[in-house]
């Protein structure tokens, strides 16, 4: 008998600027249309480098709205490739409330892409219901739902052409034999997430293999080899982790989908993905620094844009190296009864995907936010994992990134190494998002 155990979280043309000149009401909050994506994916217990994806094309529609009409941000052909769209919001007519139609954009894109995202169509009535009593006229109302569906099917067009729809026709991934190799662990022994990724289209990087990490130190038995070391580092750890090393490792777990065993009961716990973490950090930050609606969406999505890019990325190095899990050598070579801290992730170890991402998108945050911001992650309590205090997002980061480590799940090489490769994916985009002329919001 498996039990789930669900933890619920509680947008220019002439003539339709938003009808809020000042900070928008809450419900015309972003991260509370995030809020509601987020309890969607975890009920659909969606894997790390897929929910990355919907991020950002359930952001796409919001940004393009809100970007025709600041001309302070850049519209998206600017700077993803290849993105076309036949959205010409130039030609509705009649008066809409841009702001309301970015919002409603989110809804329905993922209304309209993610598995259960039908569950979504109560939360757009209650928005529109919550619009109606604060008196929008509801021919604005009407325009405003109008384009942001036109906005999202836009988006959603697009995103058919990325390939997703033509990895269930790929190879299944094998575990290959060799000793070095990556192989299902315990307790569930799930197979391979995702193994043919790296053929998803990126959005701004040119390849999947753009950005392949360093060599890592070959797989060896002998006890004095460099990787041999990288495994008793691991092993020792574990043994003597402190409180805040524990409490490190917990806080960034952000396993979809965790299983507990007890006799021949199965227990899964749901939580938020790595990105869904990042994307909270965010919309937060975004709202303690009182950025605006128009900032928060384009937060929101330049965060689904990179944290997309990432894990193909990640994803890429990943298969292509196969690399075992510590799990896996200690259980062979060292101590068969030791496990992890935290629950192996079913999938290769080469480069660590909380180091890849997290210093991506601590580099595009600090890029758009700036950097010494200090703020207190609360997003994770809802899924038991309390709070921590940052004083910047790079600080965040490395903290993710070594929390693999206390964890038991990655060796220091790969967490090293995935900082750099999170790094330069960062950085890369940042550049050329300077070049299609978008700008940091201090500087604006």
């Amino acid at each position: 008998m498996t039990k789930q155990v669900l933890f619920l979280m509680s947008l220019v043309l002439g003539g339709h600027a938003s009808v809020y000149a000042a900070a928008p009401p809450t419900p015309l909050n972003p991260g509370k249309a995030l809020d509601a994506i987020n309890m969607t994916l975890v009920h659909d217990v969606v894997a790390p480098p897929v929910a990355a994806r919907y991020y950002a094309y359930t952001t796409l529609g919001a940004y393009a709205i809100v970007s025709a009409h600041n001309k302070s941000l850049p519209a998206p052909t600017r700077f993803i490739t290849g993105y076309t769209t036949d959205l010409r919001l130039d030609t509705v007519k009649g008066k809409y409330d841009y702001q309301i139609a970015a919002y409603y954009s989110m809804l329905e894109a993922a209304r309209l892409l993610l598995p259960s995202g039908e569950n979504l169509a109560a939360e757009e009535e209650e928005f529109v219901r919550g619009l109606e009593k604060q008196g929008v006229k509801p021919a604005v109302l009407a325009q405003s739902v109008r384009v942001g569906k036109l906005a999202a099917k836009a988006a959603v067009t697009f995103s058919k052409a990325d390939r997703y729809n033509r990895l269930s026709a790929l190879k299944r991934y094998t575990p290959l034999k060799a000793e070095g190799s990556w192989y299902p662990t315990p307790p569930a022994y799930i197979e391979a997430v995702e193994p043919n990724w790296k053929t998803i289209r990126p959005l701004m990087i040119d390849s999947a293999a753009q950005f392949r990490p360093a060599l890592f130190a070959p797989f060896s038995k002998d006890t004095a080899s460099a990787f041999h070391k990288q495994v008793l580092a691991v092993y020792n750890i574990s043994k003597h982790l402190t409180d805040e090393q524990l409490q490190i490792a917990q806080f960034w777990d952000c396993n979809p989908f965790a299983v507990n065993t007890s006799g021949h009961m199965a227990i899964g716990f749901k939580k938020i993905s790595p990105g869904g973490h990042w994307m909270n950090i965010g919309a937060l930050v975004a709202q303690q620094q009182k950025v605006g609606f128009d900032k928060t969406v384009m937060v929101l999505a330049l965060e689904g844009i990179t944290l997309m890019d990432a894990f193909i990325s990640c994803w890429e190095a990943k298969y292509a190296t196969n690399r075992i899990r510590p799990e896996t050598y200690i259980n062979r070579y060292i101590d068969v009864k030791w496990q992890p801290l935290l629950q192996t992730p079913p999938f290769p170890e080469y480069t660590s995907g909380h180091a890849v991402v997290s210093n991506a998108v601590a580099e595009m945050l600090t890029y758009l936010l700036g950097d010494n911001i200090a703020y207190l992650d609360n997003t994770e309590i809802p899924f038991g994992s309390g709070e921590r205090a940052f004083t910047s997002f790079r600080q965040a980061a490395s903290e993710a990134s070594v929390s693999r480590f206390y964890g038991g799940i990655h060796y220091m090489e790969s967490i090293n190494n995935g900082n750099e490769q999170g790094k330069q994916i960062g950085r890369y985009l940042i550049a050329k998002l300077r070049n299609a002329g978008l700008k940091p919001v201090a500087s604006r």
